[in-house]
C-alpha cells in the first residue's frame, strides 16, 4: 500500500510518499503525478515514510527526474538507510539531488 500526499509550500511542490513504491502501486504513483508534473515549477518528494522501493518504483522515480530536469529540478529528502542503500546500489544516488 501506498499514501500520496501533496502539498505546495512556497510554490514549491511537495510529495510525501508513505508505504511501498513497488510493481502494485508504482502506477498509481506514474498516475497520481500526471497532473502534478504538469503544474510544478520544482518539486520534493519527501521519503520520510517510505519503507521500500523496488526496480518499478525506481522507474518512476527516474521518469519524474526526468521531467522535472528540464523544469526547477527535484529533489530528495528525509531518506533512510534502506532507501539510501537501494539508491547507491543502483546509481540513483549519482542521478538524485538527495538532501
Amino acid at each position: 500500500m501506498l499514501n500520496i500526499t501533496k502539498t505546495i509550500e512556497d510554490g514549491r511542490t511537495v510529495v510525501a510518499l508513505e508505504g511501498r513504491l513497488d510493481t502494485v502501486t508504482a502506477p498509481e504513483l506514474e498516475t497520481a503525478m500526471k497532473d502534478t508534473l504538469a503544474e510544478a515549477e520544482s518539486l520534493t518528494l519527501d521519503f520520510e515514510k517510505l519503507e521500500y522501493v523496488s526496480s518499478a518504483g525506481l522507474r518512476v522515480i527516474l521518469s519524474i527526474q526526468k521531467t522535472m530536469a528540464e523544469k526547477g529540478g527535484l529533489k530528495v529528502v528525509n531518506v533512510n538507510e534502506i532507501i539510501q542503500e537501494i539508491f547507491d546500489v543502483t546509481g540513483f544516488s549519482e542521478i538524485l539531488t538527495i538532501e
